[in-house]
């Protein structure tokens, strides 16, 4: 079994426990309303922020035998570049303030995952960060395209508004392919314990992020108008 395999199946019921958030299973139902979708993309760009900072300082930790990843690093770092203007767009798109959300604080849930993040960087391993980028790109790609059509179709958005989810969850099938490439080169047992480990917490805090996001607040009127069930 490859390293990619074995980190799959040691984080399967990590990442069913994220899948479980009460925001994402309706969402999967219809149930959805603005002010739910506008307060994902708030905890998205706040985290999204991070992403080239924390993979250059990725890079910059990276001990000499684990210089190979330098190289995929940058890669990451360009490709990554102003998808956080992204989400900004997309919260303009609905209506929301994105000046607000840029120069506002994240959620609790949203801090704490950033931190572990630099933290597991600097104090424990810097490999650690690629638990983060399994958890956050496996999930983008078997959630976000499919959210982004739920969503626009119960709430009947523009496409303009869906920039981050869509295109985001299209890169990330790329990416998957690429990254299960990059962890089936890593052999050093303590590396793939660190992995493993920092992908089954990052998953706990991810699915803590969706958490705490605000239900939609579906009214039985409502429900029984659409016959959809969805929330307004």
């Amino acid at each position: 079994m490859s390293f990619y395999e074995t980190l799959l199946k040691q984080t399967d019921d990590a990442r069913s426990g994220l899948l479980t958030a009460p925001i994402i299973q309706g969402c999967l139902r219809g149930e959805v309303s603005l002010p739910s979708y506008v307060a994902f993309l708030r905890e998205a760009y706040h985290h999204v922020r991070h992403t080239v900072p924390l993979l250059r300082a990725c890079k910059a930790a990276l001990p000499e035998r684990h210089a190979w990843l330098r190289g995929p690093l940058d890669e990451y770092i360009e490709e990554e570049q102003g998808h956080d203007g992204w989400i900004l767009d997309d919260i303009r798109a609905c209506g929301g303030d994105a000046d607000a959300v840029r120069e506002g604080m994240p959620g609790h849930a949203a801090e704490v995952m950033v931190a572990y993040a630099y933290d597991m960087i600097a104090r424990r391993n810097p490999l650690g960060f690629f638990g983060m980028v399994h958890v956050l790109e496996g999930t983008s790609v078997s959630l976000a395209l499919l959210a982004a059509d739920q969503i626009q179709q119960s709430l009947a958005l523009p496409d303009g508004a869906f920039s981050y989810l869509r295109s985001h969850g299209t890169l990330d099938q790329e990416h998957t392919a690429h990254f299960a490439m990059l962890m089936n080169v890593i052999e050093d047992p303590r590396d793939q314990a660190d992995i493993v480990h920092a992908a089954r917490a990052f998953f706990r805090l991810y699915g803590d992020v969706f958490r705490d996001l605000p239900l939609p607040q579906a009214t039985r009127e409502a429900s029984s108008r659409s016959g959809m069930g969805v929330a307004s």
